[in-house]
């Protein structure tokens, strides 16, 4: 009773404990301590963090950071960041000049000296790029000058301008192959704009000038433009390409924009206030000038770290009904262009945030630039009057393309644009991904007249990207495709495909993946994991003695075991009038590739183990060599990625030569009968990857500086390409003995011809590129 007397009126257990007002009143449970970031700090993240969101206006963003920078300027840790950072914005974040710009102009009119400062700081900036040779780099700091221009004193940048297309002169004029000469036009023409958008009407005259001088080298095609072109068409048409020259349509662009009065519509102004904020335009139109510090620019300009080549602006979108990307004959199609290539090469270390501004294009250019993110393609036939139809989506996914089918390579590993591409999908996939879809159809449909390294490239990354999004694809718009002939282009690349999508998962799932027509594409070989040994059926010539082999190779037998095995081969073959070593290596080879079958380091550890017997074979004759490959290639003939695995670590073993890579695959009919090698991609990637390696050789030799060995890789490399060349030639021209054939010839020889003209296109532009490079890094040749 006692313990319930003690309950509270009411009784039960569940009667929360009251609490008293002040409790009610005063939370008096501990506060996590709140942190506010030093100003510096804050300052930092406002400046690194402009322009991002499309909530918030410009103006109000500029003057906000403006002015905490001009009233705290005595703070030196503010000072040192501000003045430290500005510059590292302009190369890192090349999207944001404009603002950062923008911020710069408030802040002069608050407190000029900032302005003296940070001029200062990039102007030697751009000084130490230019006799390094960082052409990009100028090109950036450059634009925020040019932003600039109302606040510079004088002529402000033109005379800077005016020196280097002097420069440019002199180059193209000592050579009409110079590519830095090029360049220095390029940044020309990319900074005209800028100075126009900053100051429309002062400098009409002044640009017009400059203008008519560029005009002179950028409307001649450069001599290497024909090597870069993206197609490759057939004698007697015009490659879309064709006036595509960058700096060409840069001139043609400015000339349009100096009749429309410099209009430039695509670019931010957040430099303009809006009729609110007058008396800041005031200020902004008064605000004190300054002279320009000098910037020397030396007699002789050098090309840089990075290679230059004339550069031809590519499009997947073209001959669209509607126009979802800025069309060439616009400024936009170039300005837009270059800055978002500038970001997607400078972020190489970062490909999250490199798509990410991808995604937010739109952002960074005047409103009304492009349509609503996401919208569909078929709804910008919607869009009413002169209003915008480019879709954000479609000039990002553009812009990454243009630089996978970048001849002759592009800045950065091939690997780094698929990522950025499967980032964007990733963040935003209900826009990207139709975006990426009209840009596969674009490229499948003209596979047979883009450049044949290319078409390996976009086969390359469509597998890749299709790997990261559970192999999907549309298949059914192909279907039709699947009765043409496998030497047909689009035929040659469907099975490629589906070779690499197995590479990357296995051949069920893909089956999987794929409609019924393409089911008999995937044959019941692909999908064993482990081919069958040749030699476990009696019936195969040297059956026993191949068996013997295998078991010996599998209890890991010394060579004293193997060689009267190897001996019983020569003596059968002898007797069958056969080349013994070819039999025998047949034998071997095959055996070491069954018992490596496991896994590849499985086959390494059997070629380590067995390596002097198999360097011994390949020493002997070209026949043994070629059998070898011929060998593997048979094995894995199923799974060709293996095969190509498998030579190429007997390449770096030196077991088998380049050369002899070489002739097993355009020589001999070895690869495939009648020309039939010259369509299969792993042809061409094992090919192509041998070339690779021959070039790299020779550059890593060369960039010892030593003269030791540098005679014999170059006559060595010089020999390979003069061995295709003669290969290839008698492909492309028809006078391969194969095609003349009249009793295999059964209409195909145009097709066989064709692919030869595609093989040859690449290698001489691979083997002109390797004899600029010794031109260059003065190696006697």
């Amino acid at each position: 009773m006692a313990d319930k007397d003690r309950r509270q009126p009411g009784g039960g257990y569940n009667n929360r404990k009251r609490r008293y007002r002040d409790d009610d009143d005063h939370d008096r449970r501990p506060q996590r301590r709140r942190y506010d970031a030093p100003l510096p700090v804050r300052i930092r993240k406002q400046l690194l963090g402009l322009a991002e969101s499309p909530l918030r206006r410009w103006h109000e963003e500029v003057q906000s950071i403006s002015h905490v920078v001009a009233d705290h300027y005595e703070d030196q840790e503010l000072r040192t960041g501000f003045l430290e950072l500005v510059p590292q914005m302009l190369v890192e974040q090349p999207l944001k000049t404009p603002f950062v710009a923008a911020v710069v102009l408030v802040i002069n009119s608050l407190k000029p000296d900032i302005l003296s400062d940070l001029l200062a700081r990039v102007a030697s900036a751009t000084e130490e790029k230019v006799k390094v040779g960082e052409w990009r780099d100028v090109k950036l700091y450059l634009k925020f000058l040019a932003c600039l221009q109302p606040c510079l004193e004088g002529e402000g940048l033109f005379p800077l301008l005016e020196e280097l297309f002097s420069r440019a002169v002199d180059l193209q004029t000592a050579s009409s192959d110079d590519t830095i000469g090029t360049e220095l036009v390029k940044i020309i023409l990319l900074t005209i704009p800028y100075i126009m958008a900053a100051a429309p009407t002062q400098w009409q005259q002044k640009a017009a000038e400059l203008m008519d001088k560029t005009d002179v080298i950028a409307s001649e095609p450069h001599a290497l433009q024909v090597l870069i072109d993206p197609y490759q068409v057939e004698e007697g048409t015009e490659s879309p390409t064709a006036n595509m020259s960058l700096i060409g349509l840069l001139q043609k662009q400015l000339q349009n924009e100096a009749l429309n009065g410099w209009e430039l519509s695509c670019l931010p102004r957040p430099w303009q206030m809006p009729p609110e904020e007058i008396e800041q335009q005031e200020k902004l139109d008064n605000a004190q000038k300054h002279a320009l510090p000098s910037i020397s620019i030396p007699e002789k300009v050098v090309a840089g770290p990075r290679p230059l080549f004339p550069e031809i602006y590519f499009s997947v979108y073209v001959n669209q009904d509607i126009e979802s990307v800025p069309p060439v004959s616009t400024i936009a199609s170039s300005l837009i262009r270059d800055a978002l290539l500038d970001t997607i090469n400078v972020l190489d270390f970062n490909r999250g945030v490199t798509a990410r501004f991808l995604i937010d294009v739109d952002c960074y250019f005047a409103p009304g630039t492009f349509v609503k993110r996401a919208t569909p393609f078929d709804r910008l036939r919607d869009v009413e009057g002169d209003r915008s139809t480019w879709k954000p989506e479609d000039v990002a996914v553009d812009a990454v393309f243009s630089q996978l089918f970048a001849l002759p390579t592009p800045e950065h590993k091939l690997v780094y644009y698929h990522s950025v591409l499967t980032e964007a999908c990733k963040i935003a996939p209900a826009a990207v991904a139709p975006s990426l879809g009209r840009a596969i159809r674009y490229a499948y449909q003209n596979t047979h007249r883009l450049d044949l390294e290319l078409c390996y490239r976009f086969l390359d990354w469509f597998t890749h990207h299709l790997s990261n999004f559970g192999f999907m694809w549309k298949w059914t718009e192909w279907v039709e495709d699947v009765n043409l002939p496998d030497m047909h282009p689009r035929k040659a690349f469907i099975l490629g495909a589906l070779d690499k999508e197995i590479r990357l998962s296995f051949a069920q799932r893909i089956k999987g993946t794929l409609p019924e027509p393409y089911q008999a594409l995937i044959g019941p070989e692909k999908e064993q994991d482990t081919p069958e040994f040749k030699f476990n059926d009696d019936r195969t010539p040297f059956a026993a003695e191949g068996k013997e082999i295998a078991a010996l190779l599998k209890r890991k037998a010394g060579d004293e075991e193997i060689q009267p095995v190897i001996d019983r081969i020569h003596s059968a073959a002898l007797d069958q009038s056969i080349d013994p070593l070819v039999s025998s290596t047949d034998v071997f080879m095959t055996a070491v590739c069954w018992v490596g079958s496991k896994s590849l380091s499985h086959v390494l550890a059997c070629i380590e183990r067995t390596k002097d017997r198999l360097l011994d074979a390949g020493a002997a004759s070209e026949a043994a060599r070629a059998q070898i490959i011929t060998a593997v290639v048979a094995y894995w003939s199923a799974h060709p990625g293996v095969a190509i695995t498998i030579i190429e670590k007997l390449l770096n073993y030196s077991i088998i030569t380049p050369g002899a890579v070489i002739d097993w695959a355009l020589v001999s009919d070895r690869a495939g009968p009648y020309g039939q090698a010259l369509s299969k991609a792993w042809v061409f990637e094992l090919v192509f990857n041998t070339v690779v390696k021959v070039t790299s050789r020779l550059r890593q030799v060369v960039s010892t500086g030593t003269s030791d060995g540098t005679e014999e890789e170059i006559a060595s490399m010089r020999e390979l390409f003069k061995n295709m060349e003669d290969a290839l030639v008698s492909w492309a021209q028809g006078t391969k003995d194969q095609i003349m054939d009249p009793v295999v010839s059964d209409g195909g020889e145009d097709l066989v011809k064709r692919w030869g003209e595609r093989w040859l296109r690449v290698f001489r532009r691979r083997s002109a590129i390797e004899e600029t490079f010794l031109l260059e890094n003065k190696v006697a040749v």
